[in-house]
């Protein structure tokens, strides 16, 4: 606005001013370049003085110059005909939004700054307030979803490191122990039955919150129950069978809880995502496991030839314990998942989600999936001990060759995770476990020709088909529960993510345990022991004819392309 003085205002109030012609009073463009933004105590004075500022109360003289000016001194009020007469002159120079609009070139802030008017229709400033507020919901999902990829990347990376304390297990329990081949293979069976009460762990974790959280508090506290045990391993003086056994049921049952949490944190902030990104955190899961798992194995073989299986276990328990302090840390609510309801009771919340589960498990397509799942791994005499004992008795391989296999196997089920994350992810489910399941079989008859000695005489070491396919073969064990796990947490309904997740993990280790269990069977039944291998082959083969049997069931994996949502 331009304005000259041109005499003295009535009753000494100040000199007049002489305005522009209402279009450029009011207009948004001018054709000469625009005047530093000074303003006088005058003209603070004078627009305090116009109808308007009565009719808007709300609008200060700050709002209109978009900076804070001095309190204007107060004037008499103009006679009332002034006031209308000015008030009908002022709302006819006033331009339109269309012309606003078209003599404003976009994205000019000054320009909009420099308006003598604001718009009171508030139809410019409503779009910078939604952007505004859209970054900020964007950068609140980034930071949510940033926590919890800390959270699942630390939970799984723990889990999978427990590979490398286990591997001084096996060692201590064959030298210093000197535990036998099929009693090896029990106490490893034996040792994950606290795996199968994840049910139970899931839905007390859904249905009793501790301090309002449902996740990070249960990991916290499996943290802390692995970190006694180990530490227990490490440092008790005289270690017996029965105390050791005890103490790795102690371990497992604190890793039992973790993965109950660290599954249902998944399988909730999975079921946030949009759904192109489904599955990427269970593979983002996968990959942080697998990578532990490989470092760990790496770690431990080269550990063993230097430290005694002692120190390891006590390594193992000072990262517990950092877990533990890391968690504690993280405030649930930062990860934005479920509330948990506060207003109904212990009782009635566990009766609640016992229904949920009952109602998901009925489902035909969770319930025959679950059953094939299962079938695939118990129906396998899975001779995981006696090959140990065969590569460390009969082939003399060294701790760091067995450390060395199963880092492959890791490495090979990380490769696994990414592939499926970028080309099978839109695979069907039945596809690709039918097929993970007829490699597994190719590797198991792979392993009899290993036995007999056909790759020794074509030129194979020992070692490198020991680090290669062993290595290999325990991998391929583990592939089927990624795209198993992203098939259940598709069908599962909202609201028992946690107990469906933990039932599954319940039903594969029970299946693993009865594997072994089938295995040591087996190997008694043929007469293998540590001593005599002669019958090995032969159980290769029965096993590999057994990993072959759920192919012929494969028609149990259901699929459905949409949700069914959860009836109330």
């Amino acid at each position: 606005m331009h304005t000259r003085s041109i005499g003295t205002g009535p009753h000494g109030s100040g000199p007049q001013r002489e305005t522009s012609p209402p279009g450029r009073r009011y207009g948004h463009t001018y054709s000469e370049p625009p005047r530093p933004r000074v303003i006088s105590v005058a003209t603070c004075w004078f627009f305090s003085c116009q109808p308007f500022h009565s009719t808007f109360p709300c609008i200060t003289t700050a709002t209109l110059f978009g900076q804070i000016t001095p309190n204007p001194p107060t004037c008499p009020p103009a006679p009332v005909g002034a006031q209308h007469k000015n008030h009908h002159e002022l709302s006819h120079s006033l331009p339109s939004d269309r012309e606003r609009s078209r003599n404003t070139r976009p994205g000019d802030a000054r320009i909009r700054r420099d308006s003598a008017l604001p718009d009171f229709g508030g139809g410019g400033g409503g779009g910078g307030r939604a952007m505004e507020k859209e970054q900020k919901a964007e950068g609140e999902r980034a930071a949510t979803a940033a926590t919890q990829r800390w959270v699942i990347g630390v939970g799984f990376w723990v889990q999978g490191f427990r590979l490398f304390p286990w591997l001084g297990v096996n060692f201590f329990l064959k030298d210093a122990m000197g535990v036998p081949s099929s009693s090896l293979q029990i106490l490893q069976a034996s040792a994950t039955l606290p795996m199968v009460a994840k049910p139970l762990l899931g839905l007390l974790s859904d249905a009793v919150p501790i301090r309002g959280c449902r996740r990070l508090p249960y990991v916290a506290i499996g943290a802390l129950l692995q970190a006694v045990s180990w530490l227990g391993i490490a440092l008790w003086p005289s270690l017996s069978l029965p105390v050791l056994t005890i103490f790795l049921l102690l371990s497992n049952f604190g890793a039992s809880i973790c993965e109950v949490a660290n599954d249902a944190i998944v399988a909730e902030a999975g079921k946030q995502a949009t759904s192109s990104s489904g599955g990427q955190l269970q593979s983002f899961a996968c990959m942080f496991g697998a990578s532990a798992g490989a470092l760990g194995n790496l770690l431990g073989g080269i550990a063993l030839s230097y430290f005694s299986p002692k120190l390891m276990f006590l390594f193992f328990a000072i990262v517990l314990v950092l877990q533990f302090f890391t968690t504690v840390a993280i405030s649930e609510s930062s990860l934005k998942l479920p509330k948990a309801t506060t207003n109904t009771s212990v009782i009635s919340s566990i009766r609640k989600q016992t229904k949920e589960l009952s109602y998901a498990l009925c489902m035909p397509e969770i319930f025959w999936s679950i059953i094939w799942f299962s079938v695939s791994y118990a129906a396998i005499p899975f001779l995981l001990g006696t090959m140990f004992f065969y590569q460390t008795e009969v082939l003399r391989l060294d701790s760091s060759i067995i450390g060395l296999s199963k880092v492959f196997g890791q490495v090979a089920l990380l490769a696994w995770s990414m592939a499926y994350n970028k080309c099978f992810k839109t695979t069907s489910a039945r596809k690709v476990l039918s097929a993970l399941q007829f490699i597994t079989a190719v590797v198991m008859l792979s392993d009899v020709l290993f036995v007999q000695g056909v790759y020794r005489k074509v030129g194979v070491p020992d070692s490198i088909y020991t680090i290669v396919f062993s290595g290999l073969l325990e991998g391929l064990m583990f592939f089927k529960v990624l795209p198993f796990s992203v098939l259940i947490a598709n069908l599962c309904p909202s609201g028992c993510e946690g107990s469906v997740m933990a039932f599954v993990m319940s039903a594969l280790a029970l299946s693993i345990i009865i594997s072994g269990y089938l295995g040591v069977a087996l190997a008694e039944f043929m007469g293998v022991s540590g001593e005599d291998f002669s019958a090995l082959p032969v159980c290769l083969l029965i096993e590999a004819g057994c990993t072959m049997l759920p192919l012929f069931c494969s028609s149990w994996i259901k699929e459905r392309k949409g949700k069914e949502k959860k009836e109330e």
